[in-house]
C-alpha cells in the first residue's frame, strides 16, 4: 500500500448509461464490468436502479450479499463519512450515478471529497459524461468552458443570468454549459433564442447517446426558425457569443 493512503480499500468511481435504449456495453467499457464484479459495498442514489444496473452488468453476481449506501437529497450530511468505513477495514467501494459520472452534476461529489480528506485512493471509470460529449460536438471553444449548473427559475432571474453569460462567454471566448429540468427545456431555449444577441451561437445537446441523440448548434436567429421538441428529454444547452459585437 502507498504511503500516499491511509486506508487499504479503494473508491471506484462507476459511470452508468446516459439513458435506457442503448446495450449497457455499447457505451461503457469492460473494465466497468470486471469492477463491478469484484465489489460488495457500493454507494448510489436509489437502490432499486443500481441493483439493476448491477444485474445486468455482472449477471453472475450474488444480490443478497450486496450492501447499500444511499446518497440523496434526504442523506443526513454527517451520515456521509461512515459510507467510507469498509475502505477503512480494506474493501473496496464502488460510487455509482444515476446516469453519466459519479460527481460530475451528481451528488457522489460529496463522498469523493471526504475519501480525499481521510486517505482514501480514488480511481474514476471511463464512462460516459453528457457534458463532455456535448462539449465535443458543439463546436465551440473546448479550451476553455464553464459548466453553470442550473440556472434560476424566476423568469426575471434566469434571463438576467442568460445575459451574464452570453457576456461572460465574449469577454473571456468562454463556452457556458447549463442544464434545465427536463420537463422546462423547450421554455429554456425559447427564453434563450428571445434573450441572447441573434448572432450568439446555441448547442443544444439532446439524448446523448440514445437513438434519438440530437446535437444541434446555431445561432440563436437561427434557432428562432427551428422546430424541435426537448419536453422531458435529457438536454445540455452551450452558449458562446463571438467577440464583443
Amino acid at each position: 500500500m502507498s504511503h500516499t493512503y491511509k486506508y487499504p480499500g479503494i473508491i471506484y468511481l462507476i459511470p452508468t448509461r446516459l439513458g435506457m435504449d442503448q446495450p449497457h456495453l455499447e457505451v461503457l467499457p469492460m473494465s466497468i464490468k470486471r469492477t463491478v464484479g469484484t465489489l460488495d459495498y457500493f454507494i448510489a442514489e436509489n437502490e432499486k436502479t443500481a441493483r439493476r444496473f448491477i444485474k445486468a452488468i455482472a449477471p453472475k453476481k450474488s444480490q443478497p450479499s450486496l450492501k447499500f449506501e444511499l446518497i440523496n437529497k434526504f442523506t443526513n450530511a454527517e451520515d456521509i463519512p461512515s459510507f467510507l468505513n469498509p475502505c477503512k477495514e480494506g474493501h473496496n467501494i464502488g460510487l455509482l450515478s444515476e446516469a453519466g459520472c459519479p460527481g460530475i452534476a451528481d451528488p457522489g461529489a460529496e463522498v469523493v471529497k471526504i475519501a480525499h480528506q481521510i486517505g482514501v485512493k480514488v480511481v474514476p471509470l471511463v464512462g460516459p459524461s453528457s457534458i463532455l460529449l456535448a462539449m465535443m460536438s458543439s463546436g465551440m471553444n473546448g479550451q476553455n468552458f464553464t459548466f453553470n449548473g442550473y440556472l434560476p427559475i424566476d423568469d426575471k432571474d434566469r434571463q438576467s443570468a442568460i445575459k451574464a453569460l452570453e457576456r461572460m462567454s465574449a469577454l473571456k471566448d468562454q463556452a457556458q454549459i447549463f442544464i434545465e429540468t427536463p420537463y422546462r427545456n423547450n421554455k429554456m431555449l425559447e427564453t434563450l433564442v428571445n434573450s441572447l444577441h441573434p448572432y450568439t451561437r446555441i448547442c443544444v445537446a439532446c439524448d446523448i447517446t440514445l437513438t434519438t441523440e440530437m446535437i444541434l448548434t446555431k445561432t440563436a436567429a437561427e434557432w428562432k426558425n427551428t422546430k424541435v421538441d426537448l419536453h422531458k428529454r435529457p438536454t445540455i444547452f452551450i452558449v458562446q457569443k463571438d467577440g464583443m459585437y
